[in-house]
């Protein structure tokens, strides 16, 4: 028995082009926001999964690198309609940013949104929607004092030390807590989470991680050849970076500002473009593949960075529906859902807060948006709308 619902067909992947091709339009606010509106549509409003099992799902992309919403997404249509699901949930997050990112590098120098009203709106949208998911899933996942308190540890210790492996740590460490005191008591929680790939696909996808992941470097040097070059650099960045799309920016400067790919001015010009449109960070490889080689080379640079994430969360996905069933680790897989919980207050505050709430009056936006959405249960979209335009306002004051 599933408890996820698991759609076959072409109207289930219409359905899911719809819903995640809504969410890539206005998902504002970077990766832990992402968390939230997927949180929102998926769970609160379609229920196409559990919480425990969407909290799992977010459990699983903390402990991959890449980028964590998108991992989140794939999983989410793979849970819906199999692996098509995923591809298409990918398709449909990630496109509205890509084709915008590559409009940004064909017309960057008619661009200056950097201090648009608008913009602070979006942020003001992500701070309400971040605190709804937070509470929601609170609730469900830290019951308890003892959870509370892996809860606690995990704020802390996230946002005491800020470094791209502070999060996994964290996450172990948690792991360990919640083996040990949860080891022996019983869960209601047996069932499948229904994710449809055997363990051969599975074991596939891992083998090609890692086979692209040490060949590509050799390739690149005995060809010598620019796009593959392109495609390991891209790669490679999207493989190993752990901590979300705003790590990823700066390892991007390092991999091709000092080589000559790019200069200083047009990296910075996208890196703040990036941050002006909805959809994962990741989706900055679109420009810069686009300033590079045009917008062939946008489409060639968002495969390579995203390549890594879909391998490895259809590659681990089996492996995980079996462990999260196993009796000596379902404490700790309570353990971190209950981190899960830290580490979103966390960032909840640092960045999400601190770069968007700067007088009342963004508190009290944010207090009518998160009523809009908590009370009122408007659709999410509404309320984006509803944030930029009172940024909008703001900024003509």
């Amino acid at each position: 028995m599933k408890r996820t619902t698991e759609k076959h067909g072409a109207s289930a992947l219409l359905e899911i082009l719809f819903t995640s091709t809504k969410l890539g339009l206005t998902s504002f606010g970077g990766p832990i926001a992402h968390l939230g509106y997927f949180h929102e549509e998926y769970v609160r409003r379609r229920k196409w999964m559990t919480e425990k099992n969407y909290a799992d799902l977010v459990a699983l992309s903390q402990f991959l690198p890449g980028p964590a919403s998108s991992q989140v997404g794939i999983g989410v249509g793979v849970m819906r309609a199999g692996v098509l699901g995923g591809i298409v949930s990918f398709i449909g997050f990630t496109l509205p940013s890509v084709i915008t990112l590559i409009l940004f590098a064909l017309l960057i120098t008619h661009f200056d949104l950097g201090d648009a009203g608008w913009i602070h709106g979006l942020k003001l949208v992500a701070v309400a929607v971040v605190a709804h998911a937070i509470i929601g899933m609170a609730k469900n996942l830290t019951p308890d004092n003892r959870r509370k308190a892996i809860a606690l540890f995990a704020l802390i210790g996230t946002l005491l030390f800020q470094s791209a492996f502070t999060q996994v740590g964290v996450i172990l460490v948690a792991a360990f807590i919640g083996f040990l005191l949860y080891k022996h008591q019983e869960m209601d929680d047996d069932m499948d989470a229904g994710f449809p790939i055997s363990k051969k696909i599975a074991a596939f996808c891992l083998l090609l991680f890692f086979t692209l992941l040490f060949a590509l470097p050799i390739i690149r040097e005995w060809t010598g050849s620019y796009w593959i070059a392109l495609f390991d650099s891209f790669y490679r960045s999207g493989a190993l970076v752990f901590g979300g799309g705003h790590v990823v920016l700066p390892l991007l400067e390092q991999e091709f500002v000092p080589t000559g790919f790019i200069n200083e001015e047009s990296f910075l010009a996208g890196y703040g473009a990036t941050q002006a449109v909805p959809g994962p960070l990741f989706t900055f490889a679109a420009y810069l593949g686009t300033v590079m080689k045009g917008w062939t080379g946008g489409l060639f640079a968002t495969f390579a960075i995203f390549l890594p994430a879909f391998l490895l969360i259809l590659g681990a996905l089996p492996f995980w529906d079996s462990l999260r069933k196993n009796p000596n680790i379902k404490g700790a897989i309570m353990g971190v859902n209950a981190a899960v919980v830290g580490i979103l207050i966390s960032a909840f505050y640092l960045p999400i807060w601190t770069s968007s709430i700067f007088e009342p009056v963004d508190f009290a936006i944010v207090a009518i948006l998160f009523s809009m959405l908590a009370y009122w249960k408007l659709p999410p979209w509404i309320v984006v709308v509803t944030g930029a335009l009172a940024g909008l306002v703001l900024g003509m004051v």
